[in-house]
């Protein structure tokens, strides 16, 4: 007789102190192997977080350490982005629609909570598809939605477009922001003063996009980089991995999260960006500056639906840094830790961030206050 899957069974195993342990005794005999220090940098916020929740980097070797990386799509939003989404909101009839923690993070002018307080029609949804709802209730407003993320979410924008296309809906407009990883893992390698030995690459946006994105961190900079899930196993297992790559002296991808990442990916969903969206010249990382071809934007047939062409007459164009005592830069670069910073845990908490990694709830400087016992 059939029973219902629940949902804990799809995970459960993957939380076992018992598993860890013994990769973790494994991972100790691998160091025992290493001639020198390795730092591993794991890209994604979400391992950041599944780090520091399950303390995994308590139960590390002296000689092996993680590093965290810039992707987390919140972090690194310049703050002349966010004034974009700040202005728009401001204006007559328009109702401003974003994802999760971009409300909460601060641009020049405030951030999207503040303008909220302020009488602006701000809203944030768990799905873009939500946003289709609202314009559809709201025939008589201009709805945009900021869309952000990795290559993990920019299909779900891609899918909105579409159905707004079919369904001739004149009320909804689109400021892009997505971003893509391969490209500032780029930059990182090529600055020669970085400390990254290795890769622990996203799990989502390898979902979508596939491990062969990656080939080059093996081949021509000679980084192991493993893709692993986002459960505490996973990451620890993905560990051992490369510490066998390193003693094997081999520098490959692979993929631990094969329960759900291919070669190739998602095709579908790779054709239907392509469908929409094409590289921007540049974009400006937060604390990292700018990278050529690391971001998206609606393709010029589409400049209908792109409200940065729509309202290009009051969008400034001005570059803005970051707070002068924040170092989320050197962060999301791997060259710091959080501890590092002078005003983490003081001036600087969730509840009043000076830098992005603490708002957003996969930043590093939110995980490090979060399971650090801050709170």
């Amino acid at each position: 007789m059939s029973r219902e899957l629940e949902l804990k069974e799809l995970y459960f195993g993957f939380r076992n102190p018992q598993t860890i342990k013994a990769y973790a005794k494994l991972i100790e005999e691998e160091s025992k192997k290493l001639t020198r220090d390795v730092n591993i940098m794991e890209v994604c916020g979400g391992h950041t977080h599944t780090i520091m929740k399950y303390g995994l980097n308590q139960i590390l070797p002296k000689n092996v350490k993680f590093i965290h990386g810039p992707g987390c799509p919140v972090c690194v939003m310049p703050k002349e982005r966010i004034d974009h989404a700040y202005i728009l909101a401001g204006q007559k009839d328009v109702i401003l629609i974003t994802l999760g923690d971009m409300i909460k993070v601060p641009g020049s002018h405030g951030s999207l909570q503040d303008a909220r307080a302020k009488g602006a029609d701000v809203r944030f949804v768990y799905s873009p598809a939500d946003t289709l709802k609202i314009a559809l209730q709201n025939p008589d407003k201009t709805v945009v939605f900021f869309a952000i993320g990795f290559e993990t979410t920019t299909p779900m924008t891609a899918a909105l477009i579409e159905q707004v296309i079919k369904n001739d809906i004149k009320n909804l407009l689109f400021h892009i922001n997505h971003v893509t990883v391969p490209e500032p893992m780029r930059v990182l390698l090529d600055d020669e003063t970085n400390k990254i030995d290795a890769f622990i690459g996203p799990a989502h946006v390898s979902v979508i996009s596939g491990s062969k994105i990656y080939d080059e961190f093996a081949q021509k900079y000679k980084k192991p980089l493993v893709v692993s899930g986002f459960e505490p196993v996973d990451v620890i297992k993905s560990l051992y991995m490369i510490l066998k790559q390193f003693n094997e002296k081999r520098c490959e991808v692979e993929v631990e999260y094969s329960r759900s990442v291919t070669k190739e990916g998602n095709t579908e969903a790779q054709k239907l960006n392509e469908k929409f969206f094409e590289r921007r010249e540049h974009f400006r990382w937060r604390g990292i500056g700018d990278i050529s071809k690391s971001a998206l934007k609606l393709r010029d047939e589409y400049s209908w639906l792109d409200v940065e062409a729509v309202y290009k007459d009051i969008l400034p164009d001005q570059k803005i840094d970051d707070h002068k005592l924040c170092i989320c830069g050197d962060i999301l670069k791997g060259k710091a830790n959080p501890k590092d910073c002078k005003v983490f845990g003081k001036a600087c908490k969730p509840q009043t961030p000076l830098g992005s990694c603490m708002v957003s709830s996969e930043g590093a400087c939110a995980a490090y206050y979060k399971y650090g016992n801050l709170l």
